[in-house]
C-alpha cells in the first residue's frame, strides 16, 4: 500500500546557511497492508528515495540523496511517525544514458541503506546492494508508481 509519493523536503543542520538541507522524491510503502504479500516482513515499511530529475546537484543548496541520507531517514521517521526499526531505506538511481547518441548506459541501481540510530537521529549510513527477493518487490513497486 502506497503511503506517500511526492517531494520530501528536509531541514539539514539548520542555522544561518541551512547546510545539508534539500529535497528528493520519496515513495513510501507499507507492505504489511498489501493483501498480495504472503510473508510477514521484519521491515514492512519501504522508503524509496531518489534525486529529483533535473536538479543540478552542483548548484548551491542542492545536495544528493546519498550525501544526506541520515537527514532524510530521520525526517521520514518524524514526519510519518514511523518506527525506524520497521523501515527499510532504499536509494534508487534510474537508468541513465549519455553520449552523443545516448549510446552509453548506466543501469538502474538499488542500494539498501543500513543506519545506526542514536536516539531519534539516523547516523553512520552503510550502503549495500538490495538483495533478492526484496529487489524484485521494490522494482515492482517502482514500476507501478513511476
Amino acid at each position: 500500500m502506497k503511503l506517500f509519493d511526492d517531494i520530501l523536503v528536509w531541514e539539514g543542520y539548520g542555522g544561518k546557511f541551512n547546510l545539508a538541507s534539500g529535497r528528493c522524491r520519496l515513495r513510501l510503502f507499507d507492505l504489511s497492508k498489501d493483501k498480495n504479500v504472503t510473508v510477514r516482513l521484519l521491515k514492512p515499511i519501504v522508503a524509496v528515495v531518489s534525486n529529483l530529475p533535473g536538479d543540478d546537484l552542483s548548484a548551491m543548496k542542492k545536495v544528493s540523496v546519498r550525501a544526506c541520507i541520515g537527514h532524510i531517514a530521520t525526517t521520514i521517521v518524524h514526519r510519518f511517525k514511523l518506527e525506524h526499526n520497521r523501515m527499510l531505506v532504499v536509494e534508487y538511481y534510474p537508468k541513465t544514458t549519455y553520449g552523443q547518441q545516448s549510446e552509453k548506459v548506466i543501469p538502474e541501481k538499488f542500494d539498501m541503506v543500513d543506519l545506526k540510530w542514536h536516539g531519534d537521529k539516523a547516523l553512520f549510513p552503510d550502503w549495500r546492494p538490495l538483495p533478492s527477493p526484496m529487489l524484485e518487490t521494490v522494482r515492482q513497486l517502482i514500476a507501478e508508481n513511476p
